[in-house]
């Protein structure tokens, strides 16, 4: 069992109930600081290994209960499922889903597992999409041994090299017979990246920006280097269809690319030394907003975490065609459907400007979670017209130091209330309310009419 991915805090305050223990107790048990076994218990440590055996030791302990959690996703799995538009007139909250795992871990277990094969409602093998972020979301966007790699080699070609383009290329020519060549948009055609093995040749379209280049090189690579790795943790999920798998290993593809032009160590220094100023990090990796937005998702590694953004990809309809919470937490990304409140939807407009904007999105049983976002319009990635809206976020409560939010209230009363989506939200007297929430009770006045289309009650009555 890795240090890096056992997070089963919900197991470990079970035992320590079972034994009728405090914290402080359980600690002096497990020769650990109190401090310490609060942060295991509430899932912001690793369970390492050294704890396990000592509870082992301690205890009367099967290690095989920790699996139940970490296949739930502890309260942060269950919560992403909770808010499945199904559930929204049960006002299910974080403390619920706490108590569920804690008393009944193998009935959340058991919950997980229906949900995940019904996904919203449409059998798995129907949408390897969901399937694919599923697991993506299980490993909270963070893949040690990928990192691990793509580090090693970065420090490796470094040596040569000061520019990463550039030995990349040479990588190439040199460990593969493989040449570069960048053909005119009309030879390709649709394609953007062609592996010509006749002619020993990766041809990228003359259409993609210079960063791009770079990272089509750094997947090129990914697949003939880091081939083995890459199925090797593929094959672990029980995907319903081949789809999935593949949709998984592209984005596993994508991740030692990203991992190899921002390596791990190199990249999380720079962000805390300019205080994760965005433009001078995308210009100092030479990478675009949507690629840097990727990698913040990322920096989860034991003892040099960086800070837990979320990152959307928004179309101008509001459809979500990316989405990564992280170690976030972010409830946000979990439905089909945006508020148009959100300024996402304004960096369309305002395609040159970053938008920022804090929000207080509306949840379960009136809880409002303080966000601030980051939003930019980025292309398809080779020419056209084709655009899309790229949003991180992070909490209000940890963005104070960043350069990207100097000037803007973090202050609670200062943020817009945002929902997701009109069907789930239930914040009233909104103006640009298209939809009434589901599971409340429309009002209706024969003598007055409001500001917005529809009145309503509370949540689960009439």
């Amino acid at each position: 069992m890795s240090d890096d991915s056992i997070f089963a805090g919900p197991a470990l305050r079970r035992l320590r109930k079972r034994e009728g223990l405090t914290q402080a107790a359980m600690a002096q048990r497990l020769d650990i600081s109190p401090s310490y076994l609060n942060l295991i218990e509430r899932n912001q440590r690793p369970l390492t290994a050294r704890v396990i055996m000592q509870a082992i030791d301690a205890f009367d302990f099967d290690p095989r209960t920790l699996r139940q959690d970490e296949t739930v996703g502890g309260v942060d799995g269950l919560m992403r499922r909770f808010a499945d538009e199904r559930f929204s007139d049960l006002g299910l909250s974080r403390e619920e889903a706490d108590e569920f795992l804690s008393a009944a871990p193998a009935a959340a277990a058991a919950f997980a597992r229906m949900y995940d094969t019904s996904g919203s409602g449409v059998p798995e093998g129907d949408d390897p999409l969901q399937a694919s972020r599923r697991e993506i979301e299980r490993w909270r966007n963070h893949f040690p041994d990928l990192d691990a790699a793509a580090e090693q080699l970065a420090d490796e070609l470094r040596l040569s090299r000061g520019e990463i383009g550039p030995a990349l290329v040479e990588r190439l020519r040199e460990r593969h017979q493989l040449t570069v060549r960048i053909l005119p948009a009309d030879v390709l055609g649709n394609a953007v990246r062609r592996l010509d093995l006749h002619a020993r040749q990766l041809q990228l379209s003359e259409m993609l920006e210079p960063g791009s280049r770079v990272f089509h090189v750094a997947q090129q690579l990914a697949m003939l280097e880091q081939d083995e790795a890459i199925r090797a943790i593929a094959a672990g999920p029980r995907f319903g269809e081949e789809a999935s798998r593949q949709l998984f290993e592209r984005h596993l593809v994508a991740y030692f690319a990203a991992a190899l032009v921002m390596p791990y160590g190199r990249f999380l220094r720079a962000c805390d030394a300019t205080g994760y100023d965005f433009p001078v990090l995308m210009r100092r990796f030479g990478v675009s907003f949507e690629q840097l937005a990727h990698r913040l998702t990322t920096l989860q590694r034991v003892g040099q975490r960086g800070l837990p953004f979320f990152m959307a990809r928004v179309d101008r309809a509001g459809q979500l065609s990316k989405r990564f919470a992280g170690a976030s937490g972010a409830t946000l990304l979990e439905s089909d459907a945006t508020c148009p409140l959100w300024h996402v939807h304004r960096a369309f407009e305002r395609p040159v400007e970053l938008q920022v904007q804090a929000v207080l999105v509306d949840g379960a049983e009136g809880s409002r979670d303080h966000w601030l976002t980051f939003s930019h319009v980025v292309g398809a990635g080779a020419g056209g017209d084709a655009r899309f809206a790229v949003c991180l976020g992070i909490e209000a409560r940890l963005a104070s130091e960043l350069a990207p939010a100097r000037g803007v209230s973090l202050r609670r009363e200062d943020a817009m209330g945002i929902g997701m989506g009109c069907a789930r939200c239930h914040i009233p007297g909104c103006r640009q309310r298209s939809l009434p929430p589901r599971g409340a009770s429309l009002a209706f006045d024969r003598l007055s009419r409001g500001a917005s289309p529809f009145g309503f009650g509370e949540q689960g009555t009439g």
